[in-house]
């Protein structure tokens, strides 16, 4: 694999140089401005949302457990990992990047969701069936059938070659190794064994784990985060400085750190940014699809708060993190820094509260991807293909422990890109049905509350 980084290397700084990058961003200002800055003035109502949906429409899990299995796929390595990865390289400049990509992708998570259940479908087995795959061939005409089959095979590269299995399972093991010295052999067969386990129940299972192990993890996270940032409170305004200075000026070499570009910081921001909340890639409404709500615009604010959850509140725990104890500007890499920056809060407890949060966030975005990659194959070869598809999956967490690491970034982000690409057509294609749906929703929403207030 060492020999076939340079050639990696070289696809992947192709796929996530400017055309890409100004695709997934522009496409998140272009809906920003059709929506009117939805995702501020309507944010509030999407998170009181997450409990409140009334759930009635068709669908086969509610909106809480829907955007659970959304959140299982998306809060993952991306939030404790990549962060690290992409300050590494791109300096603290690249967490206001990841800011910029979330902000942004807020819109474009919003579409995604409105337009997975404006377009879902019902499978062979009478299950919902929805994502970019249905609303490409269902929204954007029968023509574009290929484009959708594009979609659906980047989505199996996805969760067999990047996001869903070999960056996770390595950021586990490689984690209890470190804090437990557990070997990696050990994590690895417990580890493929529930994973075996749950995925075989398919989304129901997938669904009960998530919305049970997400709110609790996330909260976890926050607070032990929290406790971090408290510590450090008198340094928080120079860390928000620097960060915001470095987007703008790069950042001089200082330590192990070898010096950053503006364009090393976006570029590493907003592709760090990306893999974490999967804004634009198309993951997110295949779990979308499957909520039980009347209103696509209603699950598409519900989307929404994902993105905000995973990026706005927990990277930038972890960012601030890594700037305000300074291991960003050491010699370690990956989870080893934030690590690093969690022991020198907490001493030994913090390196091993980091390691159960990195294990349960890695483990559940591993399921996420599994359902993904099956939804993808279904759609590609009815539900026949499931159980080669399951098998292969379960085959490849068995052998992503062994695997390096520079390998399986570079790997993860070049899938990704291939994800975006015909996603991000048929968001652009079909904005004018998310700006026509949302005004619908909109209006019967203000009428409701003018009824209300007219009876009181």
């Amino acid at each position: 694999m060492e020999s076939f980084i340079p050639v990696l290397n070289a696809i992947d700084s192709f796929m996530w140089g400017p055309p890409l990058i100004t695709l997934l961003v522009g496409t998140g200002i272009y809906l920003t401005f059709r929506l009117q800055l939805l995702q501020v003035f309507r944010l509030p109502k999407a998170l009181g949302l997450i409990f409140k949906a009334k759930n009635h429409g068709e669908g086969d899990v509610s909106s809480f457990k829907a955007l659970c299995v959304a959140l299982a796929a998306t809060v993952g390595t991306g939030n404790i990992v990549g962060v690290a990865t992409a300050v590494k390289v791109g300096g603290p400049g690249a967490i206001f990047w990841m800011w910029m990509a979330a902000f942004f992708g807020m819109a474009t998570k919003y579409a995604e969701g409105l337009l997975a259940v404006k377009y879902r479908s019902v499978d062979e087995k009478g299950e919902i069936a929805g994502g970019p795959m249905f609303y490409i061939r269902n929204g954007m005409g029968e023509k574009y059938k290929p484009l959708a089959a594009f979609f659906a095979v980047a989505t199996i590269l996805v969760a067999y070659l990047g996001i869903g299995t070999f960056p996770q399972v390595n950021a586990i093991v490689d984690s209890f190794e470190i804090s437990f010295g557990v070997p990696k052999l050990a994590t690895d067969v417990l580890l493929t064994i529930l994973i075996a386990a749950i995925t075989i129940g398919g989304l129901q299972s997938i669904a009960k784990v998530a919305s049970r192990v997400i709110p609790f993890m996330a909260v976890m996270y926050i607070l032990i985060s929290i406790g971090l940032i408290v510590m450090h409170l008198d340094a928080v305004p120079a860390a928000v400085s620097l960060i915001l200075e470095s987007a703008f000026t790069g950042t001089a070499a200082a330590g192990g750190f070898a010096g950053s570009t503006i364009m090393m910081a976006m570029q590493n921001g907003i592709a760090r940014g990306v893999f974490s909340n999967e804004s634009g890639l198309g993951s997110a409404p295949i779990a979308a699809a499957a909520a039980k709500t009347k209103h696509p615009a209603e699950q598409g604010l519900i989307s929404m708060t994902g993105t905000f959850i995973d990026t706005i509140i927990i990277c930038t725990m972890t960012g601030l993190a890594l700037v305000l104890t300074g291991v960003w500007q050491g010699d370690a890499a990956g989870a080893a820094m934030t690590s690093a920056a969690f022991a020198s809060a907490y001493g030994f407890v913090g390196s091993q509260l980091l390691t159960i949060a990195l294990a349960l966030f890695a483990f559940t975005t591993i399921l996420g991807w599994n359902y993904y990659g099956e939804r993808a194959c279904i759609y590609l070869m009815g539900t026949k293909g499931v159980m080669p598809y399951r098998l292969i999956f379960i085959v490849l967490i068995a052998s992503g422990a062994f695997l390096k690491l520079e390998a399986i970034w570079i790997l993860a982000d070049i899938v990704n890109g291939l994800m975006a690409i015909p996603n991000l057509i048929a968001l652009i294609a079909l904005s004018g049905v998310v700006v026509a749906e949302t005004k619908s929703y909109l209006a019967e929403e203000d009428a409701k509350k003018n009824a209300k207030e007219a009876m009181n």
